[in-house]
């Protein structure tokens, strides 16, 4: 094997020492700074993407407070309306319960004072009825007609109260 002949090591040993030093040349000349600038970019472009991630969440933060403030404005709005209109109508149906109940007083006055007219007329009737009636069965008793007023005030006692 050549490379472990020891009359050629010096000769490998400086061709060793001149590739390395051109290799150290090319390396921090060219390969180096590529890296370096590489290296950097990736930082640099790393460190405006967190602070772009961290302004958008701030943007993101406060766009979410606006809209917990809207939703909480909409909801208290809403139980105002809600509330409005439920006293509203509370005040229109007791309103209508009024009118309503009003109207039915009246309507049981009227059939009250109906019924009583109707109670009254009935009540002449049957004294009518009760008079001839009674006069009928007076005059097939006794073969002979009473008189009609005597007829009616009996017959008015009895409407009156019980006959002792």
């Amino acid at each position: 094997m050549p490379q472990l002949d020891v009359e050629t090591f010096p000769s490998q040993l400086f061709w060793l020492a001149v590739t390395f030093v051109v290799l150290y040349v090319l390396m921090s000349w060219i390969g180096l700074p590529r890296l370096t600038a590489a290296i950097e970019a990736r930082r640099q472009r790393r460190e405006e993407d967190l602070a772009r991630a961290a302004q958008l969440k701030s943007e993101a933060e406060a766009a979410n407070a606006a809209f917990q403030r809207t939703m909480a404005e909409a909801r208290a709005q809403a139980q105002a309306v809600l509330k409005e209109t439920s006293d509203r109508l509370a005040t229109e149906a007791a309103e209508r319960q009024r009118t309503l109940a009003a109207a039915l007083a009246q309507q049981v006055d009227e059939a009250e004072r109906r019924i009583t007219a109707t109670k009254q007329q009935a009540l002449a009737e049957v004294r009518g009825i009760a008079v001839d009636v009674g006069r009928s069965i007076v005059e097939k008793l006794t073969g002979a007609a009473p008189s009609e007023a005597r007829v009616a005030t009996v017959v008015d006692k009895v409407l009156a109260g019980p006959v002792r």
